[in-house]
């Protein structure tokens, strides 16, 4: 329930706190007193759009805080845990809103919000209706809704509306499939020709590696021949060579070990350098053997290179990259190569996910059907109060071709307020009052199931007699047992059945118009009663105490059938 509404600056409100108790409410005023500044910050907790045009004349801002006391915050909690917002302590969901002319901004239980978070947090607090807003039970969509409320399918719709996306996605993703093969045919053959470029190729990392390497030396050829080649003369081929001198000394020596055995302790290592100095020479023997590349040889080597950087060119920077693309491509050759497989899958899910959508929808149905003839009982109960004696209801419901987003069928409110006329679609019911008593007859019917905590009626009594009114205000008065109901009002027979009556007043401060709400008792309510009857003096005095004595045996009668 709204526990608590302040409202500063905005349209005629300088200050107005208002603290609203449970039950059936009334709020009453003149014409131009500010009555529609409840439904306005009402509106704006709600997440409505504001600009700088609702601030009050000479105010830098306006702003509102409502205080909602929610007996069970379990699902307005788990959307605030999601957005990072604290949770609602001891059921309390505070919001406020700021309005400057350059800024708005939006609170949540002292936190910083978005208008979208603030709307999705707050939808469901409070259902509202004014003289155009019946319209929408014109809907079939809406009506649908009301349908599923009352027949108390709301998990079974929460379990529709996953099997529908399930299917929707296996449905899209089949069809994306299907319709991407004609351009698969191109691609397939362009992966064919990539793959078996690489592949022919005939290129392995070994290979790059050895083959860059050599490609290096075969370039510089001549250059590196100039360099080794005077390095193994001054080791072996000059008549002052290391080597050849080296192996005389070693000789020498080995004559010096005969004469004294303990020579051959420095003789070892000499001979060590020989035989070092002899492998190095045998290497660059076969280094400069390597230079010397026939032209055959060298041809083939740079075909190779050649076509190893035609790869790069096309296919990477290095063989890494050559390998990675090769990969790939093998990969969704694969993939295409085997699109029959995969495009049975895709059609399998898309079967198990209809036949799962199916289940679900003809349990959806199966309780729809079974609440139709209740629905129709109650609705010409409560009708029946508002007017409707011998009018005709009937709910049919309509199959679908194929599943929709709220089930397999969609639903038509059929109506009939006089006898001997057709039953017609309420979309086609030209008055704006009889079709303001057809949904108060709907929401007295699913008073029970709805679980919205306040609502809110502003002036649907209009264009109705003073005992059709008196008859909406009694209804009123029987869903404030489960809900918290308001009724912005100028009918008397409605306003004395309110278990609180509240009275929105304008005076004139400094100047200036200032509006102002206060609950009336007593006299004081006697007196606004009297106000809108129109009249004064003693017998409208007993007129108005007439109508409270009235809406306390009314009172009293719904009290006793508790």
């Amino acid at each position: 329930m709204l526990a608590l509404l302040k409202i500063r600056n905005l349209a005629l409100v300088d200050d107005l706190v208002w603290e609203p108790s449970a039950g059936f409410l009334s709020v009453t005023g003149e014409t131009g007193a500010g009555k529609s500044v409840i439904i306005g910050g009402i509106s704006l907790a709600l997440g409505e759009r504001a600009d700088k045009s609702i601030i009050r004349a000479g105010a830098d801002q306006c702003s509102l805080e409502a205080l909602f006391i929610l007996p069970d915050p379990g699902e307005i909690n788990q959307r605030l845990e999601e957005a990072g917002v604290p949770i609602c302590e001891q059921g309390e969901l505070i919001i406020r809103r700021v309005i400057t002319p350059s800024s708005n901004r939006q609170f949540i239980n002292n936190t910083p919000v978005t208008l979208s978070l603030l709307r999705r947090v707050s939808s469901g607090l409070v259902d509202m209706h004014h003289p155009d807003s019946p319209r929408s039970l014109t809907s079939r969509e809406r009506q649908l809704a009301l349908l599923d409320v009352f027949a108390g399918a709301g998990t079974v719709t929460v379990s529709y509306n996953t099997a529908y996306r399930a299917w929707l996605q296996a449905h899209h993703a089949r069809e994306q499939f299907e319709q991407g093969e004609a351009a698969s045919e191109r691609e397939l053959d362009f992966l064919r020709h990539q793959v078996h470029e690489i592949e022919q190729a005939g290129f392995s990392h070994e290979e790059v590696a050895a083959l860059e390497e050599r490609w290096q030396r075969a370039r510089n050829a001549s250059r590196l021949r100039e360099t080794v080649a005077p390095v193994h003369a001054l080791l072996d081929e000059d008549e002052q060579a290391v080597l050849p001198r080296l192996r005389q000394a070693v000789r020498r020596a080995r004559d010096l070990e005969r004469l004294d055995p303990s020579c051959s302790a420095w003789l070892a290592p000499m001979e060590g350098a020989v035989k070092n100095l002899d492998d190095v020479c045998q290497a660059l023997v076969a280094y400069m053997e390597e230079l010397d590349c026939d032209p055959a040889a060298f041809a083939q080597l740079e075909s190779r290179i050649s076509l190893l950087d035609s790869l790069r060119r096309k296919y990477g920077a290095d063989f890494s990259a050559i390998s990675d693309h090769l990969r790939i491509c093998r990969e969704k050759l694969s993939s295409f190569e085997n699109r029959g497989e995969h495009l049975a899958e895709l059609q399998k899910a898309e079967q198990d996910a209809h036949i799962k959508l199916l289940q679900v929808a003809n349990d959806l149905r199966t309780l729809r059907t079974q609440a139709l003839p209740k629905l129709e009982k109650s609705f010409l109960q409560h009708a029946a109060h508002l007017g409707f004696q011998r009018a005709l209801f009937r709910v049919k419901l309509d199959p679908l071709s194929a599943p929709g987003p709220r089930g397999t069928e969609e639903v038509e409110f059929l109506f009939g307020p006089n006898p001997g006329e057709p039953l017609k679609p309420l979309r086609q019911i030209a008055s704006g009052g009889e079709l303001a008593r057809v949904m108060l007859a709907l929401k007295s019917a699913l008073a029970k199931q709805d679980d919205t905590p306040l609502l809110l009626f502003d002036e649907i009594d209009a264009n109705v007699g003073g005992e059709i009114a008196r008859a909406v205000g009694m209804e009123m008065l029987e869903l404030g047992k489960d809900h918290q109901v308001i009724a912005i009002t100028h009918f008397p027979q409605v306003a004395s059945l309110a278990s609180h009556h509240f009275l929105i007043s304008k005076d004139l401060v400094d100047g200036r118009s200032v509006s102002h709400i206060t609950e009336v008792t007593g006299r004081a309510r006697v007196a606004e009663i009297m106000r809108m009857l129109g009249s004064s003096g003693g017998t409208a005095e007993a007129h108005a105490r007439e109508l409270l004595q009235l809406s306390q045996t009314g009172k009293a009668r719904l009290a006793s059938s508790k």
